[in-house]
């Protein structure tokens, strides 16, 4: 489906997209990206703030009186080594938050939400006569580490620009591109990931009866971790627990002091969620006395996503827009996503609806049916892979009018 032909495409947004994407920075790390969005912002008539939330950049376009709606789009990449072989991979390092080097990848396409977003900022800025009120776009970092949104909260978002009436986002998914799908109510997990520290006493592995092996601790308690779903968790609840890292010793003949775990956890409701949180601690610490430690396991969050929840009505009222450009046949319900984010916050922050949307983006020759019981969904590269790569056309044109056409929606003319 073509894009509306009101809304007009710039061909240097591809080259823009080329260029973040061979340049993608960490969370709270997005200087150059930061800088590039500033300069265009600038250039387009925004007043635009720079180094909010850290690294995050806001524009402010007031058109007359009438309602505000925020646009937001993330900026950071991953920790991750591309391997798309396109021409214009990432061949990035960073020093990450541990002080190491690592690669890093635009491999959940957040590169493509800052183009699409300064796509639309312009679009906008030149074509004041269809809508009226105050546009908020906010340019946020380090969504991967469930930290930005509430930095930029934390840093007065609210106190230092206009309150929104509504919020409006979206994200890259593998989907067919020029397709668009969304989910009312609870639509992406909430997400808690947490280090578990297991102690033991060391010993020499000729000699298990002089330790307290940390290493049979850790099995047992991963074992016991993966009957708190199945066993402890309402059938009619959705819940997932994963142990994504198990680390402890270095050698063959050592039985080490300690081992880590590190484990995240999905859910859709806060009862479902703090049961599991009170079982991860009763399994990890019943596993401890079991074993006969001296020293009491240590539990560390890592990070916390709060469930992405959109407002039904806000929602219909985006839909019906898209409707009518890109006809029903070409919107999709995914259902509640596992996958999480934190623009939620922006939302509940400011006590405002939250319309938000998956955006398609790989190539519609991939998929039979093009709904959401295509096979190709389960093979066919998704967000955070090594291997993903969103086809740049019709992609950005779709994501450029759906964020124009949601803007124009909640921010109408006079009638």
């Amino acid at each position: 489906m073509t894009p509306s032909q009101d809304v007009p495409f710039d061909p240097a947004l591809t080259d823009l997209y080329q260029d973040l994407h061979r340049h993608p920075e960490l969370g709270f790390q997005e200087q150059r990206t930061a800088r590039v969005v500033a300069d265009r912002l600038t250039a387009s008539g925004f007043e635009v703030t720079t180094g909010v939330g850290r690294t995050g950049v806001v524009g402010v376009l007031r058109n007359g009186s009438g309602p505000t709606a925020l646009l937001r789009a993330d900026m950071d990449a991953l920790p991750v080594r591309e391997e798309t072989g396109l021409d214009y991979a990432s061949t990035a390092t960073a020093t990450d938050a541990a002080g190491k080097t690592v690669p890093v990848d635009h491999a959940c396409g957040h590169d493509l939400h800052t183009t699409c977003l300064l796509g639309a900022a312009d679009v906008l800025a030149h074509a004041r006569e269809s809508w009226a009120g105050t546009l908020l776009v906010v340019f946020q970092p380090a969504e991967e580490l469930g930290q930005g949104a509430q930095a930029l909260v934390d840093d007065g978002l609210y106190d230092r620009f206009p309150t929104p009436d509504v919020v409006l986002g979206q994200h890259v998914a593998p989907l067919p591109a020029g397709k668009i799908a969304g989910h009312p109510g609870a639509s992406y997990a909430a997400s808690d990931s947490l280090r578990v520290r297991l102690a033991g006493r060391g010993a020499h592995g000729s000699m298990p009866q002089a330790s307290v092996d940390p290493i049979v601790m850790a099995a047992e308690t991963v074992l016991r971790l993966q009957t708190v779903v199945s066993r402890e968790i309402p059938s009619t609840a959705t819940a997932v627990l994963t142990v994504g890292s198990i680390h402890a010793g270095d050698a063959a003949n050592v039985i080490p002091g300690e081992a880590e775990l590190q484990l995240n956890i999905r859910s859709y409701d806060e009862a479902v969620r703090q049961r599991i949180l009170d079982a991860v601690e009763r399994i990890v610490r019943g596993e401890a006395i079991i074993a006969g430690a001296t020293e009491e396991p240590t539990i560390t969050p890592i990070e916390r996503f709060p469930v992405v929840v959109n407002d039904d009505a806000a929602l219909a009222r985006t839909f019906a827009a898209f409707a009518s450009w890109l006809g029903p046949d070409n919107l999709l319900d995914p259902g509640a996503g596992a996958g999480s984010e934190d623009v939620g916050i922006l939302a509940t922050s400011a006590g405002a609806p939250l319309s938000y949307w998956l955006l398609g983006g790989t190539d519609p020759a991939l998929f039979t049916t093009g709904d959401m019981s295509d096979p190709a969904l389960l093979t066919v590269p998704s967000n955070h892979s090594p291997h993903y790569a969103p086809v740049p056309h019709p992609t950005l044109e779709t994501g450029v009018t759906a964020l124009v056409t949601a803007a124009r929606t909640w921010l109408p003319t006079a009638a």
